[in-house]
């Protein structure tokens, strides 16, 4: 079902007993696709109420992008146009959205892959989830000396074979000395978790998810 706080479509998934944990889930570049209704599916079937905010609303509404070559470029020209402060509130805003819902019956986590990585990352540093998740955020490592503002636990991932990202180990210096911060290296290129994806990588995408799984089942359980 889709709710809508303020101008934005909020979709959100229910696990099968009706209620849980809420799950703020962010996107990567390619909008409400297959692969992340496919996480949403997932975390509801662990338990949490999802909910997954639309991020490019406010200029391009209802995209999503194919994970080709060309499509990626069409992706990375529509997120040009992301005001990203603005991104931030909203994912905020989800957050304190799904606390006022009955179904939601405990805390509210982010979790966010690629552009939602860095956009959970953010949202953690600047508000109050009850944990949170970044898979691959390439603005993180720019952003880490924020991180003695995340009061909630949170699980960096990244690939380090990631051409994108270079600087996870300046993330990992900064885990090493902030209490309720992990790290997860893998031997993998960029968004190694989407199946969909060209650089998906089948056991580092396995060992990720289980990893996450455990995570989220220590820090908000279902």
């Amino acid at each position: 079902m889709t709710h809508r706080v303020d101008d934005m479509p909020l979709p959100v998934w229910l696990p099968e007993s009706g209620t849980g944990p809420g799950i703020v889930l962010i996107q990567e570049i390619f909008g409400l696709d297959g692969y992340l209704r496919g996480i949403a599916e997932k975390l509801a079937a662990l338990g949490y109420v999802v909910a997954v905010p639309e991020l490019f609303h406010r200029f391009q509404p209802g995209w999503v992008g194919e994970h080709d070559e060309a499509g990626i470029q069409k992706s990375m020209e529509v997120v040009g146009k992301l005001d990203f402060p603005l991104a931030v509130q909203d994912v905020v805003a989800s957050v304190a959205y799904l606390r006022g819902l009955p179904e939601v019956t405990g805390g509210v986590g982010v979790l966010g892959f690629c552009l939602g990585g860095t956009l959970a990352y953010a949202a953690a540093a600047g508000s109050d989830p009850d944990t949170a998740v970044s898979f691959y955020g390439s603005g993180v490592p720019d952003q880490i000396a924020t991180l003695d503002q995340v009061s909630c636990p949170i699980l960096f991932h990244f690939g380090t074979e990631d051409s994108f990202i270079t600087g996870y180990q300046k993330v990992a210096d900064a885990v090493a000395a902030h209490e309720g911060a992990e790290i997860a290296l893998e031997p993998a290129g960029h968004a190694f978790l989407n199946h969909l994806a060209p650089w998906y990588d089948e056991e580092a995408a396995g060992r990720a998810w289980d990893r996450t799984a455990e995570f989220l089942k220590r820090t908000l359980p279902a």
